[in-house]
């Protein structure tokens, strides 16, 4: 076996939060006067953090994405959050990793406190050894941070047991920045191409490739 720790990301990786997020979007740009019709086109939320999407998709001023991001939450929290789903065998997959004895994580720029209440809700956080995420006052929100703080508070000292899984090139450049392996996923929302570029040492199309991968 030769990865005893396995971080995941959250949005797009375990879960597919694409009416969720998408909502609470829409409901933080109408508060700017903004209309989307097409839900496709705010896909590019899902990953990257909320404040840098809102500042580079709709040139928004840093308090303007600041605000954006206190009505995306107005929403998120109570009902966005649960407009969700886990991905088909993840927690077949789950389980197998924790039986043959490996450590799981999350890290997700999503804020703790509400991946935790997803892992909760969908009754797999007993799988997860410990949760990283972001603040709500928007520190520790770039994929490297979270990565960091994980290793550091799992005391994971050979980053060579380490390896990261995610569906867009921040996780595999978080990955990178920290010195662990990483494997980008195709079911989620970035492309081969996003994740190839971006250097994942492993492409996984489907729950059951990640199962090979890691198992084989």
């Amino acid at each position: 076996m030769k990865y005893k720790y396995i971080l995941f990301d959250l949005d797009g990786t375990l879960t597919d939060p694409v009416i969720g997020i998408t909502n609470s979007v829409m409901h933080a740009l109408k508060k700017y006067g903004i209309e989307v019709n097409d839900r496709s086109k705010l896909h590019k939320f899902i990953g990257p953090p909320l404040y840098d999407s809102f500042e580079k998709f709709y040139a928004f001023s840093v308090q303007e994405a600041r605000n954006a991001v206190e009505y995306y939450r107005e929403y998120y929290r109570d009902t966005g959050i649960f407009e969700n789903l886990v991905y088909d065998g993840f927690e077949k997959l789950l389980k197998a990793l924790t039986e043959s004895g490996m450590t799981l994580i999350v890290a997700t720029s999503k804020p703790e406190v509400f991946a935790k209440q997803i892992l909760e809700h969908f009754d797999i956080s007993k799988y997860f050894t410990f949760v990283a995420g972001s603040k709500l006052d928007g520190s520790r929100v770039k994929k490297e941070e979270v990565i960091g703080y994980a290793l550091e508070s799992c005391k994971i000292s050979d980053l060579s047991e380490a390896i990261m899984i995610g569906d867009r090139e921040y996780d595999i450049i978080g990955a990178k920045s920290n010195g662990i392996s990483s494997m980008g996923v195709l079911f989620g929302y970035g492309t081969r191409d996003e994740l190839e570029k971006a250097g994942a040492d492993y492409i996984a199309e489907n729950v059951e490739d990640i199962e090979r991968i890691l198992l084989s």
